[in-house]
């Protein structure tokens, strides 16, 4: 399967399937569901392919963007309007990245392509797409709409991962808001509306922000060096390469945009103070949205910071680093201490969302770039483990508190207890997968929070025992938590059902991925992700090793 086929076929079988659903009978629910079940098996399975692809010995898919790029290479021809694509020779077809000519007059491109970094979240997209459309077989209203929007959703958060051009990064990030609005507004809670204009305004007003700094980057041309690069572009890898290796960029204007996109992607992540929306979000959304929600959605505004924010503006995010890590751990604490105060099951697992993104700003802010940054790879590697991690257990989170909703018909905290004996199996997955939220060791949580903190030890220790005791709060949360819902004896809900075959199919991954990313980090995730994450920082460290002088109009180089 070319690369082509198979990174367009990514996002575009679930846009397939979501128009599909569409000409299926209302009256067909079963149809509908069976078809959009297949769509995101089928999606999953390609994240699969090209995974297995990747990992293959001596695969040119695990070289670095910058070289691939080298040999998948667009030439715009201005005058004419239209563009070919020249391939150096011995260029590989399965090297899983695609660049095409889209609109040349503009110097947009069909640009595609997977790293370590966006292939370990397209495949917890494909794998949390079909949990939740199993999760979703129980939804009786407007069928039809619901299941076409999830697969919408579905396709556009595809396409944020795969985008290497940043107007196709951006159309997609947009295409994502609709269904998200509209599958709260209508399938939501009793504030359903509230919450979904508020999650709708929210996000454009982080795309605001987004949107300047693109542009600023795209029109932004510099009289400062001679490097072949004269603006204009929308190339991800290639305004990378400029900003880690030349002093193309002035430092304010990497400042300004390193400030734009931190703002606009910190409202996605969330991170405090732009956190609000998300709460209100959860507790009024369906579970299989909650799930989506917090299992990748998240995950895009950390993902932007990785991708875009610190490799395109290095030595603005070095200015700024200490003041975004007090950010992370403010995160970190505010969001335990909060979700201890919660009474209502929902919102405390949306309070623990904003600790656990907590570090993930924390990973990318401790920018020791001592040793060749031998420490602040810890720290993104923590970050990107934080968002998978995060990803598994908090979709299973999500999904458990929908189960006993669904079941006991509340969410309250104080109203629930003795589950445990009354739904033993359903106890002992939420137990397992807690506890992994928990960071326990031999769970995924642990293996992130150790890097996270090992970075923020290296780089302020202040910050690191700050990060490192919010361990206390998180178990505090968790454990009371557990003791509220499954100790002690209840009369009022015994004869409850314990999980059902298709509750189990759910939690089954999720449960032993929980158990395999603590115990086998390395075969797991870390052996595949971590060179990508060492590209990454070493192009960090090369941008933040440039110095500026005067008027912030020369560029100089100062020590590495």
């Amino acid at each position: 399967m070319s690369d082509l086929v198979l990174l367009t076929l990514l996002w575009l079988i679930p846009l397939i399937g979501s128009v599909a659903v569409l000409f299926i009978p209302k009256s067909m629910e079963l149809a509908i569901k069976g078809v959009s079940l297949a769509a995101t098996i089928v999606t999953f399975a390609l994240t699969l392919v090209a995974f297995a692809e990747y990992v293959a010995p001596n695969s040119s898919a695990s070289a670095s963007l910058e070289a691939r790029a080298k040999v998948n290479q667009v030439k715009a021809d201005s005058v004419e309007g239209d563009a070919d694509v020249h391939e150096e020779p011995g260029a590989a077809q399965s090297d899983l990245m695609v660049r095409r000519p889209w609109i040349p007059y503009f110097n947009i491109q069909y640009y595609l392509g997977m790293d370590g970094i966006s292939l370990s979240l397209v495949l917890l997209t494909g794998l949390v797409s079909v949990l939740a459309c199993l999760a979703s077989w129980g939804i009786d209203k407007q069928v039809k709409g619901y299941f076409s929007l999830f697969l919408l959703l579905t396709a556009s958060m595809m396409g944020v991962f795969l985008s290497l051009d940043l107007f196709v990064f951006y159309v997609f990030f947009e295409v994502m808001l609709l269904p998200m609005y509209f599958l709260i507004a209508v399938w939501g809670g009793p504030r359903r509306e509230y919450a979904a204009i508020k999650f709708l305004l929210y996000t454009l007003f982080g795309s605001v922000f987004i949107l300047v700094a693109v542009l600023i980057l795209y029109f932004f041309e510099s009289p400062l060096t001679t490097t072949g690069f004269s603006g204009h572009s929308f190339d991800i890898v290639e305004m990378t390469r400029i900003a880690s290796t030349t002093g193309y960029y002035t430092h304010n204007i990497q400042q300004l945009v390193f400030i734009l996109f931190f703002i606009g992607f910190c409202i996605k992540l969330p991170s405090f103070p732009f956190h609000t929306w998300l709460p209100d979000a959860h507790v009024e959304a369906p579970t299989p949205i909650s799930m989506i929600l917090a299992g990748v959605l998240l995950k895009i505004g950390g993902y932007g910071l990785i991708r875009l924010a610190w490799p395109l503006a290095p030595l603005g995010a070095q200015d700024w680093a200490f003041p975004v890590a007090v950010v992370g751990v403010f995160s970190i604490l505010y969001g335990a201490l909060v979700a201890m105060a919660q009474t209502d099951f929902k919102k405390l697992v949306a309070y623990s969302s904003v600790s656990h993104m907590g570090y993930v700003t924390l990973g990318m802010a401790v920018m020791n770039l001592a040793g060749a940054g031998k420490y602040y790879a810890y720290g993104v590697n923590g970050a990107m483990y934080m968002m998978i991690a995060h990803g598994i257990t908090s979709t299973g989170m999500f999904f458990l508190v929908g189960v006993i909703y669904e079941r006991a018909h509340t969410r309250d905290l104080n109203k629930l207890g003795g589950l445990l004996n009354i739904m033993p199996i359903y106890g002992a997955v939420s137990i397992l997968i807690f506890f992994g939220s928990m960071g326990l060791p031999g769970l995924c949580g642990f293996i992130a929070e150790v890097f996270v903190v090992l970075a923020a030890f290296n780089y302020n220790r202040p910050l690191a025992i700050l990060s490192a005791a919010a361990v206390i709060l998180t178990a505090g949360y968790i454990l009371w938590t557990l003791q509220r819902v499954f100790l002690g004896k209840s009369e009022q809900y015994k004869g409850l059902p314990d999980l059902t075959v298709r509750e189990k199919v759910i939690a089954v991954p999720l449960v032993v991925l929980t158990v395999a990313l603590g115990v086998l980090p390395q075969p797991m995730l870390l052996s595949w992700m971590s060179p990508s994450v060492q590209q990454t920082v070493n192009a960090v460290a090369r941008g933040a090793s440039q110095g500026q002088t005067g008027a912030g109009n020369t560029v100089a180089s100062s020590q590495p």
